[in-house]
């Protein structure tokens, strides 16, 4: 399918053929017939793209501030590699457009293939042929026996109606009240016209006299060009009060229209921002006056709440009588009511394959006028060209019968993907990539492009089934983990999965007894890098062989992340103990050269805020070791992120960073330095997995290390509901599954 990116390097907008995007539990697949292009957000977001380095910093001096901290912490050249891993990235412009439904994802019921919806959502309602849809960033086009036949390019303004809709409930504006609107560009009209429908007399003003001109034919009561007659109407038509509320729905650095709206309003007015303004405001005007001054959200409550545009957890109606998806149906009611005309606010549409010149004409490249911009795309809502006609496997680099041993298939090409995992699989010389499947074409596309796979896909199945690739790499999100660890192990493939392996014990012993099963014994390995860093290696050798037990002290300042970061939803990220901290459970265990017999964890304070994030973590080892994790999420970024201090048999060691290794024994000290970068060994890592699938030899992290380490984590997140140590018999946990396969294995035969 085509679909159209923009470049966060350049802002060059491009029109690319990329795969169709996968059908998720809870969503929608939509052919797009027509789709919105925004002048205000996107203008905004393609102008900042076009700005260089310098330009950028000087606009989002917090951008800078996370850049210092970071080469502060890990080293210039990491600082960079992660700089331009994300400009590198495509990003997928647009977020209203309307169409007819391909397919339904399970858990949805009240929508059925064939249906014309309006779609919502910036990652989602995309400029591109094929979206995929949450339930409720999808609303239902009303039927055309319930009033005006709506077409597909009215309907893809659906999400910008809900905006202006959910501004005019902010402002709280009734029958009968005298409304100022300010700016009257494509979200001003459309204020204008709900307002009109509301029982209000509307005044427009707009520097634009074509603009306000337009809004006087669509329903305006007065409109001005100017300042001055702008105020003279308000407080002619208000009777000398001054409106009852105000809304500013102009696009503007200056916040000349907020302290214009102050003059205009009566006592105790309400002025609601809608539009991005300056925000400098006057306080004696508001202060003399009482106003109440808002700035509206949006498209209504459920906006930026991933439970509720994500996974479909709608408000219950008698409590939020307007939600985002209900202030999208009532717009496309108005819609079919005939009481919004949107035909007059279109000036221009463009097919898919000129949308180059859709972005010419809202950036002013092109210095022509315009209002509605809409992109169209081949059919226009002509659903009889299915969805099998969509290439779901796009070819990025000729095929070659030439192979290494490791022919790799990768699941997952975000951000962790392409910076760090990618380039370490292409530093191996017996690794050949051939393909790379994510939810989304254009991150596949992307990677596939940038890093020479032969194809990239949104089916996963397809790259588990090809028999061309021997060894699966799973980087996707956590809770898929177990389930594409499983499918691979089923169908005789190498599978190297990013850490966590799994998010319970059920799903632990399902891949053991699938690796168990195998038939060619695969090699089976998790992404704990951390023991195969050269600091790490180092270390160890001090203390090796282990002479008696050590004394092992962890400390990850590891940041706060908001609690609807994925990492901490518990269905998607698993939380940060099970997504991060066995991490250094396993480095722990790695060190102590022993397994792990007891874990007891304690949360500190109950802050909502770190609800869950400060924990100390306490290891027992069966040698005798004693290990503490202090896991902390509410301390200063710009402090270091990892810090280990081991002791024992008259030995000290303290890494940090992975940038400075400092070891004590027999009364000298060194130290090793990593003034540029880190390396936590990744590279490394990769170089020791591939060994063995090439050279048949024993896995790096043989599976009962794999287990216990798994294991061991999951017990931490028990031990933090009890408040108890809880054991950890890694070794029985292992031998009972693998009976159990055994026994079931004899059973089949």
């Amino acid at each position: 399918m085509k679909q159209v990116l923009q470049h966060a390097r350049t802002g060059v907008i491009t029109v690319e053929e990329v795969p169709a995007p996968q059908l998720l539990f809870g969503y929608v697949l939509v052919r797009i017939a027509a789709s919105v292009v925004s002048a205000g957000t996107e203008r905004a977001s393609s102008e900042f793209a076009q700005k260089n380095l310098l330009q950028k910093a000087r606009s989002r001096p917090d951008l800078v501030r996370d850049v210092i901290s970071k080469v502060r912490r890990d080293g210039l050249l990491s600082a960079i590699q992660t700089v331009r891993s994300r400009l590198d990235q495509p990003q997928s412009p647009g977020y209203s457009s309307a169409g007819v439904v391909e397919a339904v994802g399970e858990g949805i019921t009240d929508i059925r293939p064939g249906d014309r919806v309006a779609c919502a959502g910036a990652g989602f309602a995309v400029h591109a042929e094929v979206a995929c849809i949450p339930r409720l960033l999808v609303a239902r086009i009303p039927d055309a026996a319930l009033g005006h036949q709506v077409s597909l390019d009215e309907a893809a303004f659906a999400t910008l109606g809900a905006v202006a809709l959910h501004g005019v409930r902010t402002a709280e504006a009734g029958l009968g009240d005298v409304v100022a609107v300010i700016g009257l560009g494509l979200l001003g009209q459309l204020t204008v016209q709900l307002l009109n429908a509301a029982g209000c007399r509307v005044i427009g003003m707009d520097i634009n006299s074509a603009r306000a001109d337009l809004s006087r034919q669509l329903g305006a009561h007065a409109t001005a060009s100017s300042a001055s007659i702008f105020r003279d109407l308000c407080f002619e038509i208000s009777c000398g009060a001054g409106v009852d509320c105000v809304l500013i729905t102009a696009e503007t650095p200056s916040s000349e229209p907020v302290n214009l709206a102050a003059e205009i309003a009566r006592d105790r007015a309400i002025v609601a921002a809608v539009g991005t303004v300056g925000l400098d405001i006057e306080r004696k005007g508001y202060y003399e006056k009482e106003l109440d001054f808002r700035v509206s959200r949006s498209y209504g409550p459920g906006r930026y709440d991933a439970a509720y545009e994500q996974k479909g957890r709608d408000y219950p109606i008698g409590y939020v009588r307007w939600t985002e998806t209900r202030n999208m149906e009532a717009f496309l009611q108005f819609l079919a009511d005939g009481k919004i005309d949107v035909g007059s606010l279109i000036t221009h549409r463009f097919p898919i394959e000129r949308a180059q010149s859709a972005y010419e004409l809202i950036t002013g490249e092109s210095r022509e006028p315009f209002l509605g911009v809409v992109i169209q795309y081949p059919g226009n809502g002509d659903h009889s060209r299915t969805l099998e006609m969509v290439p779901q496997r796009v070819a990025t680099v000729p095929s070659s019968k030439q192979s290494s041993a490791a022919t790799i298939g990768l699941l997952g090409a975000g951000g962790f993907a392409t910076s760090t995992l990618i380039p370490a699989i292409k530093a191996s010389s017996n690794s050949t990539l051939i393909a790379v499947c994510a939810a989304t074409g254009s991150h596949a596309q992307h990677a596939a492009r940038k890093f020479d796979f032969r194809y990239c896909t949104t089916d996963e199945a397809r790259i588990i089934s090809d028999p061309e690739i021997n060894t699966i790499v799973v980087a996707t999100r956590h809770h898929l983990h177990a389930k594409q660890v499983l499918a691979a192990l089923k169908a005789n493939k190498h599978v190297f999965c990013e850490k966590p392996l799994c998010l319970s014990e059920a799903e632990l012993g399902s891949i053991i007894r699938a690796h168990s099963q195998a038939a060619s014994s695969p090699a089976l390995m998790v992404g704990f890098n951390r023991r195969f860093a050269p600091m790490t290696v180092r270390m160890k050798s001090l203390f090796s062989p282990v002479s008696e037990p050590l004394a092992m002290q962890y400390r990850i300042n590891a940041g706060y992340l908001p609690p609807d970061h994925w990492v901490n939803d518990r269905e998607q990220g698993g939380g940060r103990i099970l997504g991060e901290v066995c991490h250094f459970v396993d480095l722990l265990m790695f060190l102590a050269a022993s397994p792990i017999v007891e874990v007891e964890a304690r949360a500190i304070g109950s802050s909502a805020r770190y609800s869950g994030d400060n924990v100390v973590i306490s290891l027992r080892f069966a040698s005798g070791s004693e290990g503490t994790i202090s896991y902390m999420a509410n301390g200063d970024r710009s402090f270091s992120k990892e810090r280990i201090e081991i002791f024992g048999g008259g030995r000290t060691a303290l890494l940090e960073d992975f940038r400075l290794l400092e070891l004590a024994s027999s009364g000298r000290k060194e130290a090793i330095r990593s003034r540029w970068r880190q390396d936590k060994g990744h590279r490394a890592e990769w170089a020791a997995f591939i060994e063995s699938v090439t050279q048949g030899t024993p896995s790096p992290i043989p599976i009962e290390k794999l287990v216990c380490s798994t294991l061991s984590t999951l017990r931490i997140e028990q031990s933090l509901k009890t408040g108890k140590p809880v054991a950890v018999d890694a070794a029985s946990f292992l031998k009972s599954v693998q009976s159990t396969s055994q026994a079931d294995s004899n059973l089949s035969e």
